[in-house]
């Protein structure tokens, strides 16, 4: 990366589908000072476009095919001034940019590394925006390492492990696959988006390929529990199985555990300006007494503190909106200073310190008589309906609890007469129940679970629920659905 320009502090995007090349790149951009910043192949290429103007990225690394994907924004992506060819011989690309082939990149010769300290970017992973328009999370080593350091000691990584890469390079997730597998010199096995189109496939891999470190969001795991037939395949390898990123519904963990009884299973928290925070190891024998998972306790080096709307430390059992505190944190949003102080803030929680940097989740959870936080809800999920504050989240978990319900998301319908009106999207798993029985029995089944005010007003049957390239449920597009 050196011999082709970049320095210390470049932006170098990625383009490529998950593969050794992306992985190699990786670490390439690193060794150079450089942050990596990763994109999504399945997004629009506007998304992408803008996304690279926007973090000034230097130069792509792509193959021809998402090269040719992107020929038409080339011109306007005036801070991209060469591009890394890893899937061709020749030099028979048409594009106005400089133009690099893989094979001659990885026969540069060695040459002296520039210094890089912890508090160098890493990289920038891109999120969803409350706007509509993705924001730059900012990485520095240090935070990384926080995460890394502390992943790889909790679940004593080995070298023997083989640890799956599920998610895409550009969600947090990958964070853990790369470079905690990477620091215990154990094996990554990629997988790719086309890896969980059929959960039976994706059960026979995880025993095919002897992973003993799963890690993704729930909803996968949901999946191979509905639809895996797990009992057919030997998953004796197995010792741990990790998920974030969403609420994971209790009764497909204790389905999950029932097939798959002998791995640990932890719950992992903490938003991608965080990465994990928390974490929580389940305890099989407890799941009959509870509704929702908790959080857990703050990661080692982190620390988690609840404050109140006058950012004073609430009491145990009292709610409060979790803040972190330590290395882990992001430096910030790139070029978006007024977004980074509304959440990157500092306050003085301990006299003797005085000010410090916190992380505010917006995220709002409670103590209980263990010391695990108990997730409450988000403080942008939160609605008002007939003039009552509603937790959308809240009424998502008791759907779950119905046993006829694989999918729930709940969105907010703007109304002039009661603010809004709520309407709930399902996914059933008996999809010969007909429309007309469903808002009959949800009704009745809600008005059991939940106060009146928070029971939907419309119920909507749906075959499959959208979902992001992270595969969580998109909200996003529902709502834009509905509206």
């Amino acid at each position: 990366m050196i011999h082709l320009g970049i320095q210390r502090g470049d932006r170098v995007g990625i383009y490529l589908d998950k593969s050794i090349e992306a992985v190699v790149s990786i670490f390439g951009i690193l060794k150079a000072g450089a942050a990596y910043v990763p994109l999504d192949t399945g997004a629009p290429v506007q998304r992408i476009a803008m996304i690279a103007n926007n973090a000034e990225v230097k130069t792509l690394v792509v193959t021809q095919q998402t090269l040719a994907m992107l020929e038409n924004e080339l011109n306007n992506l005036t801070s991209i001034d060469s591009v890394i060819l890893t899937d061709t011989d020749d030099d028979s690309t048409s594009c106005a940019k400089k133009k690099f082939l893989w094979a001659d990149v990885l026969q540069c010769a060695s040459v002296p590394l520039p210094m890089i300290i912890e508090h160098d970017l890493a990289y920038i992973l891109y999120t969803s925006g409350s706007t509509g328009v993705p924001k730059g999370v900012m990485i520095n080593h240090r935070a990384s390492l926080t995460f890394v350091e502390w992943a790889y000691h909790t679940f004593s990584l080995q070298p023997t492990d083989v640890v799956s890469s599920h998610a895409p390079f550009h969600f947090d997730l990958s964070i853990f696959d790369i470079f905690a597998t990477i620091k215990a010199g154990a094996t990554i096995v990629l997988l790719s988006r086309e890896a969980s189109l059929f959960p039976i496939h994706l059960a026979k891999l995880i025993a095919d390929e002897k992973i003993t470190v799963w890690y993704s969001v729930p909803s996968i795991l949901t999946k191979l529990v509905l639809y895996g037939k797990l009992e057919k395949f030997d998953f004796s390898h197995l010792r741990h199985v990790l998920f974030a990123g969403e609420i994971f519904p209790v009764k497909y963990l204790q389905q999950l555990i029932q097939l798959i009884p002998q791995p640990h299973y932890s719950n992992l928290y903490g938003p991608t300006e965080t990465n994990v925070c928390t974490y929580y190891r389940v305890r099989p024998d407890e799941l009959d007494q509870i509704n929702s998972l908790p959080i857990g306790k703050a990661c080692t080096n982190s620390d988690v503190v609840l404050l109140d709307e006058n950012d004073c430390r609430v009491k145990q059992g009292e709610e409060g909106e979790l803040c972190v505190r330590g290395p882990g944190l992001m430096t910030a949003y790139w070029g978006l200073p007024e977004k980074t102080s509304q959440v990157k803030t500092l306050v003085t929680l301990y006299s003797t310190l005085g000010p410090e940097f916190i992380y505010r989740t917006g995220d709002f959870v409670k103590e209980n008589k263990n010391g695990d936080y108990l997730y409450i809800g988000r403080r942008d999920n939160m609605v008002k309906s007939r003039g009552y504050r509603i937790e959308l989240t809240e009424i998502e978990i008791v759907l779950h609890r119905h046993p006829n319900v694989e999918m729930a998301a709940i969105i907010a319908v703007p109304d002039e007469e009661h603010s809004n009106i709520l309407k709930a999207i399902i996914v059933l798993h008996d999809k010969t129940v007909e429309s007309s029985q469903v808002e009959r029995e949800f009704k009745s089944f809600c008005a059991n679970h939940l106060p009146r005010y928070m029971i939907p007003q419309i119920f909507e049957l749906r075959e499959s629920l959208p979902q992001t390239s992270t595969g969580k449920i998109d909200i996003n597009q529902l709502k834009q659905e509905t509206l």
